[in-house]
């Protein structure tokens, strides 16, 4: 009797991070809540208290939009964030997604 043959599952597609975490803030945007080091967030000098109003093109009103707007980015393009911060001051940073290995 031969062995049974034991597939494994095709490679999954690599996916996108910003090395962030985030959750709902009380107005439009995700509240960034922790920056992981090293990480494509922290490069692009995201900090705790930040609030992400943009990624890319993407307007974010929550949380659960900057993840989509991430997992559909393409890892190793840059993409401008608009950012305000904690002190109420706007910023546009600079980002780079990476994968996760």
């Amino acid at each position: 009797m031969a062995a049974p043959v034991v597939r494994s599952a095709a490679p999954s597609a690599p996916v996108t991070r910003l090395g962030v975490e985030v959750a709902d803030d009380r107005r439009p945007g995700a509240l960034v809540v922790g920056v992981h080091m090293p990480g494509p967030g922290f490069s692009a000098g995201l900090v705790r208290g930040d609030v992400l109003l943009a990624f890319g093109a993407t307007r974010v009103g929550s949380a659960a939009d900057l993840a989509r707007a991430v997992a559909r980015s393409r890892p190793g393009d840059e993409v401008r964030l608009t950012v305000r911060h904690r002190g109420g001051g706007y910023q546009q940073l600079t980002a780079v997604p990476g994968i996760v290995t």
